[in-house]
């Protein structure tokens, strides 16, 4: 059977709701992270598209600040309420124009806009692209600054980092545009977006890598952006250390939401 195509181009989708205080940080690490790879690999074109749904804080002036002048960036706004929606939106952007055969040398990445990813996150998804990957699922570790050290241990102790794990989350995420859609794309879901087109691939039988080489640091925070999302099930795991709970964590357990994306 022949190999995978080489990828050829890289397309980052950021969706942002609200988020003044990481969108900048986030950001300046999305950019380095490009800038690595046009220096491993100036053959391969990359593309950022900041995708502000429905945001009514600094979001749009901090994005604008970060991304002036550099054509990688697109800053789209819209207002469709929703995480997966958002995603979805800022993927056909990408494509749009592009021709059917092209599709399977573009890799499409998406993170979250209270996220910093490493250096190498691109650089890394096009070598597991170029070995036979057809999704990749990087690994999250909740930023312990602001977070209480209690709920951050037990974060870690649930969440082991290894190869082959079987976590998923939209804020490190990567598939080959060819299998993204031929799986439908991201449902318009305000969570659990990442989850459902995940499973759509393994039924599909695409080859889906998940490592802890390309690990994402995010917002450690308990107040949610989305329903039953990342700060949500930290919410949870609050919830198990009544003495050290914040105010604004305490909530009764039959409102607790399931553990999601993690």
């Amino acid at each position: 059977m022949p190999g995978p195509l080489e990828i050829t181009s890289v397309a980052v989708v950021m969706p942002a709701h609200n988020e003044d205080q990481h969108i900048g940080k986030a950001l300046v690490a999305l950019k380095a992270a490009a800038d690595a790879l046009h220096h491993e690999r100036q053959d391969i074109q990359a593309r950022m598209v900041v995708v502000l749904d429905h945001c009514t804080d600094r979001s749009a002036e901090i994005a604008a600040a970060h991304t002036s002048g550099d054509n990688r960036f697109s800053v789209v706004n819209v207002n469709l309420r929703s995480t997966g929606a958002s995603r979805g939106f800022g993927f056909r952007a990408a494509l749009e124009g592009l021709p059917a055969d092209a599709t399977e040398r573009i890799w499409l990445a998406t993170t979250d806009s209270d996220s910093a990813v490493p250096r190498h996150w691109l650089t890394r998804q096009v070598e597991l692209a170029n070995a036979g990957a057809d999704a990749i699922l990087g690994s999250v570790e909740p930023d312990p600054e602001g977070m209480d050290p209690a709920i951050h241990r037990r974060w870690m102790e649930l969440h082991p980092f290894r190869e082959d794990h079987q976590h998923i989350y939209g804020a490190n995420l990567g598939i080959r545009a060819s299998a993204y859609i031929s799986a439908g794309g991201f449902p318009g879901l305000r969570s659990h977006e990442d989850r459902v087109l995940v499973e759509r691939l393994r039924h599909r039988g695409f080859a889906v890598t998940a490592t802890d080489t390309i690990r994402v640091v995010t917002s450690g925070r308990t107040h949610s952006r989305a329903p039953e999302g990342f700060a949500a099930y930290l919410r949870t795991l609050a919830a198990e250390f009544p003495a050290v709970q914040h105010p604004a964590v305490q909530i009764p357990a039959a409102e607790l939401p399931t553990p999601a994306s993690g």
